[in-house]
């Protein structure tokens, strides 16, 4: 496949003011957009953003190289990336483009797109873009410009598109839920969501100032959001990311409910009422307690390369609904497009109404296996590529823990390291074989 120059696994991402993510190649991006689409008459996307104070200046970028192209904005403002999909689809419009970075912090942004049905772009559409970006920007004729407009709505409709992935005559009513909003997209969404469906809703980190995004909030860091459950006595917490496509839950005795132990719980109720279509899609971080009980249920299991667009496109090659991460992205596509932090939370709350269990007793179900990371910095990642004595390391190591652990070694994707996970049922073990494995990673570089 073509080498991309500037997408990565989710879009464009990097720090602001640093190219790529200045004002001058943001408004050439949403014109090398426009160009793609065609520019056929009535051509139109959705733009929505998070809470960073970055936010503002690619909003009118995109909106300016977008009209360049002959092409109409429509502004939904601060809005979860999910719901972009969703409003996507739902003004029938031909794409859709977020400016989020998303648990990262308020000095980075990106852009990512979404495709006329609400899902990420195809590789064949990302090197048209780039494609178009090598080229210089010439305007449409005047009376060919796009237009842009501000959709006032756009809150309430994804409000109730959150309500309706549940059944209609299921409430809340009786639940006390703690919300981490992350001073991010969803500060005005969440709540609303969770309230009108008759839970009491006690709100935390809904005061974005444009810098707050992700700091020490969210999906990412959920100690305020336990500690906030137990003080409280609720019922549960839900902490989602600052552009609203993760979830991480804590259950009523401040444990962390990780995105592997969601999508557990999620589909081994679809199975026990006999709706599971498939089996399941996660990475390959995804924690083996899942693989084990998935394997018990026998559900089908399989791993992708770690990034919801590598579950989403294995999903669709399988004709599976259900995937995701342990770090939170929850893809269920019987309900919407991509991952979606709030609609994720919604179902596990009708499988623990359905079950009558609360969130503590649906997550014994599946055993977390620990894992142990050990990051050993390399000049060069291929290192790992057939050497012999690491092959041979990982052989034993294998060999050590049997059915019941398991080896990866991954060179990061954005640091000089090779990440060497283990994961097993003793602490001890692993801990010895993870030692064992990067000191003979380490000998080799």
């Amino acid at each position: 496949m073509t080498q991309r120059k500037y997408f990565g696994t989710d879009g464009i991402r990097g720090r602001v003011g640093e190219f790529p993510i200045t004002p001058e190649f943001v408004l050439k991006l949403g014109w090398a957009m426009g160009r793609v689409l065609g520019a056929k008459p009535g051509s139109r996307v959705v733009v929505g953003k998070d809470t960073r104070i970055s936010g503002y200046m690619f909003e009118s970028a995109l909106e300016a190289g977008l009209s360049a192209a002959g092409v109409d904005t429509l502004l939904v403002g601060p809005m979860p990336t999910p719901a972009v999909a969703y409003l996507t689809r739902a003004f029938r419009a031909q794409a859709g483009i977020v400016i989020s970075a998303s648990h990262n912090p308020y000095y980075d942004n990106g852009v990512k797109f979404f495709s006329a049905e609400g899902k990420k772009l195809p590789d064949e559409i990302e090197l048209a873009i780039e494609a178009e970006l090598e080229k210089t920007l010439i305007t449409v004729a005047p009376d060919k410009l796009g237009k842009a407009a501000r959709i006032d709505d756009a809150v309430g409709r994804y409000v109730e598109f959150c309500k309706g992935s549940i059944p209609a005559d299921m409430s809340l009513k009786g639940l006390k839920i703690v919300v981490d909003c992350a001073n991010g997209a969803s500060y005005h969404i969440a709540p609303k969501v969770f309230a009108e469906l008759g839970a009491e809703v006690i709100t935390l980190f809904n005061e974005p100032d444009g810098l707050n995004i992700n700091e020490a909030c969210g999906a990412t860091n959920v100690t305020v959001l336990q500690q906030t459950v137990l003080a409280e006595k609720a019922d549960l917490g839900v902490a989602l990311d600052g552009d609203g496509d993760r979830v991480i839950m804590i259950d009523h005795l401040g444990e962390k409910i990780d995105g592997d132990q969601i999508l557990f719980i999620i589909v081994r109720q679809r199975q026990a009422i006999g709706k599971l279509v498939g089996g399941v899609v996660g990475t390959l971080m995804s924690n083996l307690g899942m693989e084990v009980a998935l394997r018990e249920l026998n559900i089908p299991f399989e791993r992708a390369n770690v990034g919801d667009r590598y579950v989403m496109e294995r999903l669709e090659k399988l004709g599976w609904q259900y995937g995701g991460e342990s770090s939170g992205h929850v893809i269920c596509l019987n309900r919407t497009t991509t991952g979606a932090g709030i609609v994720a939370a919604l179902q596990v709350l009708t499988v623990m109404q359905q079950t009558e269990q609360d969130l503590h007793s649906l997550q014994q179900h599946m055993p977390m296996y620990p894992q142990v990371m050990i990051n050993v910095e390399v000049k060069d990642k291929s290192v790992l590529t057939n050497n012999a004595q690491i092959n041979a390391a990982v052989g034993e190591a294998e060999k050590i823990l049997g059915e019941r652990g398991r080896v990866l070694l991954r060179p990061s994707g954005t640091e000089p390291v090779v990440r060497v996970m283990v994961e097993g049922e003793e602490l001890a073990t692993i801990e010895a074989v993870a030692k064992t494995l990067s000191d003979v990673v380490r000998s080799v570089v």
